[in-house]
């Protein structure tokens, strides 16, 4: 069985999660509005690696990772086309940062606290099978992280558990220890994460830290 990633966006986070797929034998396709910036990144990545458009990377995935600022989320899926994206996994790997500085190493989100980007778009996009996963750590430790501690902790969620099943085989093949919040408004609790994860490295340039969960 062929084994099709899709990835809409092609920033930091987007091309290392595609380097993450390529390495375990994935077919991947890097969706961009842009494809002449990346080509230095496509003669390098692989006889595995493609471009295209969103609307292409959606069609081409059998599960898709949506990796594009919080605030052009809706715009890239419109792109894209949610009916190439209907009864799929999407991975959402988005925060709703939105463009104003930190306050002390805080970020700004354009939610409020009782929503999360992740339910609104569930909402939206209801035939879309989306999984919150990759929010809460920076882009050079989501794949295989090493730390002396060991694994550390993703946390996830989504409403089906299928598409969350999809996601662990990702994570357990990334190194990551995993644990499922639940049902899409556990991501009102797993996006400001984010602002937690940022807070050391806004502060003190301190980037090469995860969460782990413990248990007694």
């Amino acid at each position: 069985m062929r084994k099709q990633v899709g990835i809409l966006g092609s920033g930091s986070v987007g091309r290392a999660l595609a380097e993450g797929f390529l390495k375990y034998g994935y077919e991947v396709k890097l969706g961009t509005r842009d494809k002449r910036r990346l080509e230095d990144w496509l003669n390098n990545a692989g006889e595995k690696a493609s471009l295209g458009t969103f609307e292409e990377a959606a069609h081409f995935g059998d599960l898709v990772v949506l990796a594009v600022k919080g605030s052009a989320v809706e715009f890239v899926l419109d792109l894209a086309g949610a009916a190439n994206l209907h009864e799929k996994t999407v991975i959402d790997t988005c925060n709703p940062i939105s463009d104003e500085e930190p306050v002390n190493g805080v970020l700004h989100f354009f939610t409020k606290p009782n929503t999360s980007l992740m339910e609104h778009l569930q909402e939206k996009y209801s035939r879309i099978n989306f999984v919150k996963a990759f929010s809460c750590v920076g882009n050079a430790l989501m794949v295989n992280p090493k730390f002396e501690d060991g694994q550390p902790t993703m946390f996830i969620c989504g409403n089906n558990d299928q598409a969350k099943k999809q996601v662990r085989e990702v994570l357990d093949l990334f190194g990551w220890e995993t644990e499922d919040m639940g049902k899409v408004e556990a991501a009102r609790a797993i996006e400001p994460l984010s602002m937690l994860w940022c807070i050391p490295g806004f502060r003190n340039n301190e980037w090469r830290h995860a969460f782990k969960l413990l248990k007694k």
